[in-house]
């Protein structure tokens, strides 16, 4: 009964957010099946997920569970990797960066096949839901069914699926209930008796079926790679008829004649839940307690606590009433005629938000929850170098702030493993991890040094935990994250080392996130010495744990440390002599000029250490850096350059990037350059799917309409010609927990409302006039 309670509480903790009115016509739509996974749209209420197809005669829908791993917790520490240091420094030092790279490979990396191993395990599929459907005198209903519709309303986080066949209207709802924690499917035909389906279901590997009660079960065990003995997880389905009749098989529930199913499919895994076997069932029996009426509407009401908080009005336009997948075809070269389609890609970015992570659980991985395989591309894992905290770079501003939580909780469970490895690796105080962690705790390097040898992970996902507070001003949260960023900062600083050229301190070894550089000797390199995204995290970090430890009014000794280290960090970034931010400490050269990642663009966002009115120099370098990299690449980095035109109050850049994150695409091979864009799902393409472009391009939509990370809140910072028309705006969030409702013509404010719990004075700059106002007192 973990689960329930969970999100019970979760639940009752939002109600008294507040609501604005929303705009009622936000879905996604289309006039066919879907005939790949990337086309079906995703369900899900924080623990379980489906994507059905709408298939006629053969319905797939991917079941998903956001705690079914494969792996287990392992030590794969080097607890000998520290004695390697100091020569792996010495060579880095003299220029010799090649070969300290091979002796950190040799050395400084994990033990053991790292994220490659069955210990390090995979977030997998649960299985699918197989719907086999026979037609009443119709052999081959695939090609003589008519007035297909199939729909997702993100208001109710609904789909649909209607169609007539043989003079038949079939009608299917779908819902991943916020109420009773149960994947709800209502089968429907408006003639009785014309529902005639068999129910199986099945994953790639490591399940069985079978079927008790009239119910069907599915049963397995995960690899751990130790024993085989993994996660374990179990899945039910139960249907409820009116008319026809219900058997089974070994393995299928078989229905003959029925005018209405409804099927209640449950599932959990052993993963904070040892009960789970029975928690299956209580789920579903509790759930058919309730009328399907008042199951679906409890599930919008509690859906609705969460999203409509925010609304986006950018007005509609004459592609707006399309199909899902023509309007992305026509945007690219006609956006004017659509402005409605990034509103409606701002508030499927919130909807995956509230979709895929709940409070007491997970954050969303690479996937979300929602993958379709067993072998999920990098394991479906939480990447520590930009892509778990791109998955949470939305939820504050688009006031979702809870649902920041399940990060930090992760983020808590790094720290003592995280603490083992700061002294396997560098005899540091403090905790560490490196570029790839799991729900098992994983810290250590990766298994090469080109990419797993990064320093920056823990200190970027402090900035994440930051960020609540500095949107909530909750001293309580502030408290508990406390030893997080403080054992983080004593990591940092504890390793850094003097630069003999600059003397300024930096750490090694380390790489600017998955990049790669030349030698003057033409050999390329990844390992280095103070990576200017390291120098932007350290300073950033060290500049928190002082005003923390001020508010805390606490640690004075070590605060007093910091500021004195701070005399010393690198500045936010180092000019060129081509114009552009330094990657590294020394000026060499890129391996690839247009790599993926923007990392030493850091403190640009999102960090605020670069900005046009504080720093105009390094925000011109910033530019110059952005206009070489391009506008391409897969898409959780068009989103990054999004967010860094927008930081650089560029609107119509930042939309341009926005075309390209809208760009359709069908491809799902493993891409690391050019070529990214959406699917027909709006599921964000790198390819393959990755969640955390959909979340990048969420907070750049949020970023050209508002920021407030220079002390004042800027309303319109960014605003693209495309939108000056009109737009509206309700329920944005601002650092210093501000509420703010906006609305403007012609590119001008016109009315704006800001809300705050104590009714305080706030500067805000509106129509590029600052200002200072008294907001109003918030319930």
């Amino acid at each position: 009964m973990l689960f329930k309670k969970k999100l019970v509480f979760f639940l009752a903790a939002v109600s008294s957010h507040y609501a604005v009115a929303q705009n009622k016509n936000l879905k996604l739509w289309y006039t066919q099946p879907a005939k790949m996974w990337e086309e079906a749209v995703p369900l899900g209420n924080g623990r379980l997920g489906m994507t059905p197809d709408g298939g006629v005669e053969k319905e797939k829908i991917v079941l998903n569970d956001i705690t079914l791993w494969s792996g287990s917790k392992q030590d794969a520490n080097n607890y000998n990797a520290h004695k390697s240091l100091p020569k792996i420094r010495e060579l880095i030092i003299a220029g010799r960066n090649d070969e300290a790279q091979a002796l950190v490979d040799k050395e400084f990396v994990c033990v053991g096949p790292g994220s490659g191993g069955e210990k390090f395990g995979k977030f997998q599929v649960l299985g699918t839901l197989n719907l086999d459907f026979e037609y009443n005198n119709v052999d081959n209903a695939n090609k003589k069914y008519a007035s297909y519709y199939r729909g997702l309303s993100l208001n109710n986080a609904l789909a649909t699926t209607t169609y007539v066949v043989n003079g038949v209207t079939y009608k299917r709802e779908y819902f991943t209930s916020f109420d009773d924690d149960v994947n709800v499917i209502k089968l429907t035909a408006n003639k009785p008796g014309n529902l005639n389906l068999k129910i199986t279901l099945d994953r790639p590997e490591k399940f069985k079926t079978y079927t008790k009660d009239n119910d069907l079960y599915m049963y397995g065990q995960l690899e751990n790679g130790i024993d085989g003995k993994g996660m374990q997880y179990s899945s039910k389905v139960s249907a409820s008829l009116k008319g026809g009749n219900l058997s089974t098989t070994p393995n299928a529930l078989i229905i003959k004649g029925a005018t209405e199913v409804i099927l209640f499919v449950s599932a959990a895994t052993d993963f904070k839940d040892p009960n789970f076997k029975t928690s299956i069932n209580e789920i579903i029996e509790r759930a058919k307690l309730k009328s399907y009426k008042d199951q679906k509407k409890n599930h919008i009401k509690n859906f609705q606590k969460f999203f409509n908080r925010t609304d986006l009005n950018l007005g509609e336009g004459k592609s707006s009433s399309l199909p899902t997948n023509e309007r992305l075809k026509l945007f690219y070269h006609h956006p004017e005629d659509d402005p409605a389609l990034a509103a409606l890609f701002f508030q499927f970015g919130r909807y995956l938000t509230i979709s895929s992570t709940r409070v007491g659980l997970l954050p969303p991985n690479l996937q979300g929850l929602w993958a379709n395989q067993i072998h999920t591309p990098w394991n479906g894992d939480y990447h520590l170098d930009v892509n778990v905290q791109m998955n949470h770079w939305p939820v504050e501003v688009t006031n979702l702030s809870e649902l920041n939580l399940p990060l930090a909780d992760l983020v808590k469970g790094l720290v003592k493993p995280g603490e083992k490895t700061a002294k396997a690796y560098y005899n540091a105080e403090g905790w560490i991890a490196h570029v790839i962690t799991n729900v098992w705790g994983y810290t250590e390097p990766g298994e090469s040094a080109s990419w797993g040898a990064s320093n920056a992970g823990s200190g970027w996902l402090c900035n994440n935990l930051w960020d609540h507070y500095a949107f909530t001003k909750d001293v309580n949260y502030l408290k508990e994250i406390y030893p997080v960023l403080k054992g983080s900062a004593q990591f940092y600083n504890s390793v850094l080392i003097k630069d003999p050229k600059t003397g300024w301190l930096v750490t090694s070894p380390s790489v600017s996130p998955e990049n790669a550089f030349y030698l003057p000797n033409g050999k390329h390199a990844s390992i280095s010495m103070g990576p200017t995204i390291d120098n932007q995290i350290v300073r950033e970090l060290f500049g928190n744990m002082i005003v923390a430890s001020k508010v805390l009014n606490i640690d004075e000794d070590f605060r007093k440390k910091l500021e004195e280290k701070l005399k010393s960090i690198p500045p936010a970034g180092v000019i060129g002599k081509d114009g552009r931010i330094l990657e590294w400490l020394e000026e060499y050269k890129e391996v690839d000029p247009l790599h993926r990642h923007i990392s030493h663009l850091y403190g640009l966002y999102p960090a605020s250490l670069i900005t046009p009115k504080a720093t105009p120099d390094l925000a011109k370098a910033a530019a110059k850096t952005l206009e070489v990299k391009g506008d391409d690449g897969p898409g959780w980095a068009i989103a990054y350059k999004m967010l860094f035109w927008a930081r650089l109050n560029d609107g119509n850049r930042a939309f341009k990037l926005l075309k390209e994150v809208l760009k359709p695409t069908e491809r799902t091979d493993i891409n690391y350059g050019s070529g990214g864009g959406v699917y027909a799902n709006l599921f964000c393409a790198g390819p393959p799917f990755q969640i955390d472009g959909n979340f990048g391009a969420t907070a750049g939509i949020a970023e050209m309409l508002i920021q407030s990370h220079e002390g004042e809140i800027d309303l319109l910072p960014s605003l693209p010609d495309t939108w000056k028309k009109f737009g509206e705006v309700k329920g944005l969030k601002a650092r210093g927990n501000y509420t703010v409702n906006f609305t403007w013509k012609d590119g001008k404010i016109t009315k704006y409302t800001i809300s705050s719990p104590d009714g305080s004075s706030v500067k805000v700059r509106v129509n590029k006039e600052l200002k200072e106002v008294k907001t109003k007192k918030s319930s």
